[in-house]
């Protein structure tokens, strides 16, 4: 914290008094930004917020009562099953991990709120649930050089060294979706398909793809923007039905893909729907509209379906369901278990080099380039600007599968991606 006073024209006496004050505030800012951790811990390694003689302190900002609670409590659930576990075989750099949660809603001022409450006493934060609330934060991550993870996917998101988007990112997983549907031959030249889209860096960044992918094809998009709170979808498929589009693609949440779906198979409009991954959830299969999810709905996703056969998947799924048997194991248990994971690895790298300091972790973090955990494709982040991966999966909604999805195409690299990023950037 920085505090400027101007030169003041008095006694000796009072002089003073105003030096030891200003001390007394920078010494009050000092204590605030460090937490309990001590500048050099006993052990040798150097400290800062977060960090404690024992302790390591790490923070979520998630939504565990809005439109993503579903997914709010799986992450949450399944990073502190990491932590459990990460404890259990003694820590990390000689010290335990401790995971401070708080709940925004999706409301972008309470998480501002929960930002400056949490901020001054964790050295970094493996989940912020939202675009909009990443978007609001993203300026105060970035002074605080406190690595973030956010559990969203804008490509406003990159650009910012403690602020890691994993995987892809909502424009590439749009333009492997409209690659999908154009190589099975479900679209062709001249077709017309819908985009439903929420309003914000969501949706926006999703359409980017969409659009750039369906020129490239010679096909035209039919956008449809939608707010977070709608959940009625009749109107945007009745003018996409009158539209004649031959698919659809959705960005938004999963009551936004169960209305599209529902409501379109109801409506006569029975044409392939492509998700993104945050629009689906293992819970739709046990509503009315599963049946029409089912029949035409796929999802794209930088990350595989939580029924892979993949061992690292197949591990944590089994965890998982003996620690929670009683929740579902859906992609934001992958997702926020794989997250966990890399700043787990970050964090013990930082440790080696001697250091647990906010700057030291996120350099050992952007040191990265071949960041595996087995929990799906290998990601490079040392490149600030890209994307951490380029390949995606495709899977379809099953309800007998565990996660209520299974795979329909293995990890690989989005069709013009490269292409894409470069034009983008140029």
């Amino acid at each position: 914290m920085k505090t400027t006073h101007p030169r003041p024209r008095t006694t000796r006496v009072t002089l003073a008094a105003a030096l030891a004050a200003v001390l007394l505030a920078g010494t009050a800012c000092s204590s605030k930004a460090d937490g309990d951790g001590p500048a050099d811990g006993a052990d040798g390694v150097k400290a800062g917020p977060g960090i404690g003689e024992k302790s390591i302190r790490l923070g979520a900002l998630t939504d565990l009562t809005g439109p993503y609670a579903t997914l709010g409590k799986s992450i949450v659930q399944a990073q502190q099953m990491w932590a459990d576990e990460t404890n259990a075989a003694g820590g990390i750099c000689g010290r335990k991990v401790e995971i401070v949660v708080k709940d925004h809603g999706y409301d972008v001022q309470k998480a501002v709120t929960a930002y400056a409450d949490i901020a001054p006493d964790v050295v970094a934060l493996p989940q912020v649930i939202g675009s909009p609330v990443v978007a609001a934060l993203i300026d105060d991550i970035e002074r605080d050089g406190l690595l973030t993870f956010p559990q969203a996917w804008a490509a406003s998101l990159l650009g910012r060294d403690p602020v890691q988007v994993l995987g892809t990112t909502y424009d590439l997983d749009m333009i492997a979706a409209v690659d999908f549907l154009t190589r099975t031959k479900k679209v062709a030249e001249g077709d017309a398909i819908g985009h439903v889209y929420f309003e914000g860096d969501y949706g926006a960044n999703a359409l980017e793809g969409s659009e750039w992918a369906a020129e490239r094809a010679g096909i035209k998009v039919i956008g449809q923007k939608i707010k977070a709170t709608d959940t009625d979808l009749t109107a945007q498929v009745s003018a996409l039905r009158k539209a004649g589009v031959k698919a659809v693609l959705i960005s938004a949440g999963p009551a936004q893909t169960a209305s599209l779906a529902g409501v379109a198979a109801s409506r006569g409009l029975r044409v392939p729907i492509v998700s993104s991954a945050p629009g689906y959830a293992p819970q739709l299969m046990k509503t009315p509209a599963a049946a029409a999810l089912e029949a035409m709905v796929h999802v794209v996703s930088a990350a595989p379906a939580v029924s892979s056969d993949l061992p690292g998947v197949k591990r944590m799924v089994a965890s998982y369901g003996k620690k929670y048997p009683d929740s579902p194991v859906d992609s934001g248990v992958l997702s926020g278990y794989n997250a966990a994971q890399l700043l787990g690895a970050d964090l013990r790298k930082a440790c080696e080099k001697g250091s647990l300091a906010r700057e030291d972790v996120v350099k050992a973090h952007r040191s990265q380039k071949n960041a595996d955990t087995g929990l799906g494709t290998p990601q490079d982040f040392t490149d600030v600007d890209a994307p951490a991966s380029r390949s995606t999966y495709v899977l379809k909604p099953d309800r007998e599968a565990v996660g209520g999805m299974v795979g329909v195409e293995e990890a690989h690299r989005v069709p013009g991606a490269d292409e894409y990023l470069a034009a983008r950037t140029s």
